[in-house]
């Protein structure tokens, strides 16, 4: 399991809103791209229409599908061509690592969200960059890192939320100048020789299965026959047999089996939204009492037992069933064996070469309009909207 829970009370990292280090770490984007991330090549669509949002004053927000961890170093080459740079909303977990890490991260743009409550402080600090109008504000809507990208979860509205705050502060200002979100689809494309990079890296996974590697198969049937694989140990640890039915259904059975009981104990049963959603609601009610120490030993261990399940069913959301089969290109071959990688090691190798295609949509203006109801909101439905039809056109 990542380390995406710190155990310690949340402390705000605030934006460093100098520009020399942001326009000195720029000079290193295109070797960072290629030495950690494999990316070579970067192809951007849609500059102008940032730059002309900027010169026209708007406060910007960039919101962009979040399908892997380069995708904070892909946005800042995109900002970059627009001349500028970018701040950036970033889980609280990531300033945690190191100082040096925390340093450089605020130098880069980026400042702290606590995913697991309200955090008035970050929040603020969105309104105010917006309000500002000088550098454009990048929130990534899905919330975690999706690890497919050619489908779109689920979005949060907190970045709705933030630009509706910001386009009222707005209208006691400057009307000419507005509140505007550009969502931004990333695109990604391995270059690469298939079976040179992926079949090793199945030898390594099925020797751990104590399998010999079954390089008789073809790579989508052993990508498939690994997988049902490992959802079968998984099956076999928490429910003590394979489940039946299709692999959607043992998939989303054993993501109701993990997280139902949790929900009955910590939120009175309450069952609502997608998976990202529901494993929220619960890492807000369980770390409270954790974060303050008032817990027993014991009980810190169940809790951390209870935040491994909820990881365990937020992984499993994150395998689409039908993502290699219907459509096996390369990328979503590399996707998916990353991820068995990734959840066999909490890491996965470089691969390359990777170039990445980013297509900037059309400004939304923010409407001052409050929405409430159980849909939702339309601000949140023109950006989903709009990624999902330039992803479409991007495969």
């Amino acid at each position: 399991m990542h380390n995406v829970i710190v155990e310690k009370p949340y402390r705000f990292v605030p934006p460093h809103h100098g520009m020399i280090w942001p326009r000195l770490m720029q000079l290193t984007l295109r070797r960072r791209l290629r030495k950690e991330f494999g990316i070579v090549e970067v192809e951007c669509h849609g500059v102008d229409k940032l730059r002309q949002s900027l010169a026209a004053g708007h406060g910007v927000m960039i919101t962009p599908n979040h399908s892997r961890v380069a995708d904070p170093v892909v946005i800042g080459e995109l900002v970059r061509r627009a001349g500028t740079v970018p701040f950036v909303m970033a889980s609280w977990h990531l300033f945690m690592v190191s100082p040096l890490r925390t340093f450089f991260l605020r130098r880069a743009g980026a400042f702290s969200i606590y995913r697991e409550g309200m955090d008035r402080q970050a929040l603020n600090a969105a309104i105010d960059i917006l309000n500002q109008a000088r550098r454009p504000l990048v929130i990534f809507p899905e919330g975690v890192i999706t690890h497919h990208n050619d489908r779109l979860n689920t979005l949060m509205e907190g970045p709705a939320f933030i630009a509706r705050s910001a386009a009222k502060r707005q209208a006691k200002g400057d009307a000419e100048k507005k509140i505007v979100v550009h969502p931004v689809a990333i695109k990604y494309y391995f270059r690469g020789d298939i079976n040179a990079a992926f079949h090793p890296v199945l030898d390594v996974i099925e020797m751990r299965l104590s399998w010999r590697p079954q390089r008789h198969l073809e790579l989508v049937e052993r990508i498939y026959k690994v997988g049902e694989s490992l959802l079968c140990l998984k099956e076999m640890e928490y429910i003590g047999r394979p489940q039946a039915g299709t692999i959607p259904e043992r998939i989303d059975g054993l993501i109701n089996h993990l997280l139902a009981p949790l929900e009955k104990e910590w939120l009175n049963g309450r069952s609502d939204g997608n998976v990202v959603g529901r494993v929220k609601k619960l890492r807000i009610a369980i770390l409270p009492d954790m974060v303050q120490g008032d817990i027993t030993e014991p009980e810190r261990e169940r809790r951390w037992r209870h935040l491994a399940d909820m990881y365990l069913a937020q992984q499993l959301s994150c395998y689409p069933p039908d993502y290699v089969r219907s459509h096996p290109s390369p990328h979503r071959l590399l996707e998916t064996i990353e991820r068995f990688e990734d959840d066999l090691s909490d890491k996965y190798r470089r691969q390359e070469p990777i170039t990445a295609t980013v297509h900037l949509g059309d400004l939304n203006p923010v409407s001052l309009f409050c929405y409430r109801g159980d849909n939702q909101d339309p601000l949140m439905t023109a950006i989903e909207t709009q990624l999902r039809t330039m992803l479409d056109a991007l495969r």
